[in-house]
């Protein structure tokens, strides 16, 4: 199929037609081979004026908070009030076998079947920060392809899941009850960049729950100080400037949602009209251009004869501890910098 073909199947293609057109876009772009690269690239400039209109929704949490029960059962609220919803989960790749599970969707049962649903578990390959290497461009082919919200579910390894605050409009943070302190709130570095934060299976032990929400709560007060302080804008014009909520739910049972996608919707209309959220996305855009060409320039640098012909050496030189791993990558990088 050639991408002006494969483009107009995710732009126009019927329910079935279309999610094989997506499935097929989304391997395509996740091939390595320089040729399947530019066919990506040539798709990905067919579908981009399609793209953007749709709201884009990382969550994030340690393992075993629910985030896929949760996701689910928002998917299945948000398609009864007229959406189309898409999941991008994202797997954890294992640095043993470099395999991952992809056994997301099965955990998503009744909202993978649905036709107003597409979920999509791409393995994170390595890649730091709880995504995978082309998430940004699965999105913008599940917004080409009518999906009005982009859910990214991320690994869950902690603090280091940043990545996804970088891609989405809204970033929202899942907790447990009896997660930790008001000091362990205020280490998670994590927690600076939720736009919101939900305190999930809440049903289980309600005062922990309200202890929770509050120790969070308290955590934020103390970022939004900070910014208090730096941000003159927000001092002039707190109403017209989103501040970060705690709320509880129970995803199992389902309560919760309503409210949860309520102040989703707050924030939309809020960040929408002062400006903010286009300011993120532009933001957003520059930030994925100079991480594509940082990937393309560690490429490039591993490509260079030179430094393929040094590398083996310097690499046993390092790991047996004769040459300092500094030196080793001072000499590499002259070696590119030299002419053949």
């Amino acid at each position: 199929m050639s991408q002006s073909a494969l483009a107009d199947a995710v732009l126009h293609g019927g329910a079935s037609v279309q999610r094989r057109a997506i499935a097929k876009a989304i391997t395509l772009l996740e091939s390595t081979r320089a040729d399947h690269r530019a066919q990506a690239d040539e798709l990905l400039t067919a579908l981009l004026p399609h793209t953007g209109k749709a709201f884009r929704l990382g969550i994030s949490g340690v393992p075993g908070v629910g985030k896929s029960t949760f996701i689910e059962v928002l998917g299945l609220y948000l398609i009864e009030q007229g959406h189309r919803v898409a999941v991008l989960t994202i797997d954890p790749s294992s640095t043993v076998s470099g395999g991952s599970i992809l056994g997301d969707k099965t955990r998503m049962e009744k909202l993978s079947v649905h036709e107003r649903a597409y979920i999509r578990p791409s393995p994170s390959s390595g890649t730091l920060g709880g995504v995978a290497e082309k998430t940004r461009e699965a999105m913008l082919v599940c917004e080409a392809a009518g999906y009005d919200v982009v859910i990214v579910e991320t690994v869950g390894v902690g603090q280091s899941e940043t990545a996804v605050a970088s891609m989405t409009d809204m970033f929202v943070l899942m907790q447990l009850p009896n997660a930790g302190d008001d000091l362990q709130a205020i280490k998670k570095g994590v927690m600076e960049l939720a736009d919101l934060v939900v305190i999930n299976k809440a049903d289980l032990d309600a005062d922990a729950a309200r202890r929770a929400q509050a120790q969070i709560m308290s955590a934020m007060r103390l970022f939004g100080l900070v910014n208090h302080a730096m941000g003159h804008a927000q001092a002039q014009d707190p109403d017209k400037r989103w501040h970060p909520q705690v709320i509880q739910l129970s995803a199992l049972h389902g309560k919760g949602v309503a409210e949860f996608w309520a102040a989703v919707t707050q924030y939309q209309v809020l960040q929408g009209a002062n400006g903010r959220l286009a300011a993120r996305r532009q933001q957003q855009a520059l930030a994925w251009m100079w991480e594509r060409i940082d990937a393309g320039l560690k490429q490039a640098f591993r490509q260079h004869p030179q430094v393929r012909e040094l590398l083996p050496q310097l690499t046993r030189d390092v790991a047996e501890g004769r040459l300092a791993a500094s030196t080793a990558a001072r000499n590499l990088l002259a070696a590119q910098d030299r002419r053949a």
